[in-house]
């Protein structure tokens, strides 16, 4: 599928059909100065493919990305969803609008970024689901349909305004 033909409803369908993790063994790695994992999903009733990738910084704990990458059949793959770490600030080029560090958000790809040349994933929005990695990875599953992973939600911080 060319990118050009990705529409804000097949986005959502992507995002909302039920994955399966198939790999769920899979191992950390180090590459340099981050931790990363993959984990392979498929969409058995739509014969679709994707990648849940999670990547975190050895030293800097608020630098971290859970993320989902759709493998087409034919075309590139693309970054559907990635919930970042706080550790940069971010500016939607579109709107105009953004947010400064230290602020969690989720990446959704969408049609109006495509159609302007920009990532597909480009556009966020801040979040308070999550704090760390794994909170992350939790809320990545939840909101893309991820069913067979083991994740939690980060604990509640108390101190945090």
């Amino acid at each position: 599928m060319l990118l050009a033909l990705l529409t804000e409803e097949r986005i959502q369908d992507l995002l909302a059909m039920p994955k399966s993790v198939v790999n769920k063994g899979a191992r950390e790695i180090k590459d340099g100065k981050s931790y990363r994992l993959e984990y392979r999903a498929v969409a058995r009733e739509a014969d679709e493919e994707f990648v849940v990738f999670v990547r975190r910084h050895v030293d800097m704990e608020d630098n971290f990305t859970a993320g989902l990458r759709w493998m087409p059949k034919s075309g590139e793959p693309v970054i559907l969803m990635r919930c970042n770490g706080g550790s940069h600030p971010h500016t939607n080029q579109l709107e105009k609008t953004g947010f400064p560090v230290g602020r969690c958000h989720v990446h959704v790809a969408t049609e109006r970024y495509i159609a302007a040349g920009k990532n597909a994933e480009h556009y966020a929005e801040i979040t308070s689901d999550f704090q760390t990695h794994n909170g992350a990875l939790h809320t990545l599953c939840r909101m893309c349909n991820i069913l067979n992973l083991d994740t939690g939600p980060d604990e509640p911080d108390l101190f945090r305004k």
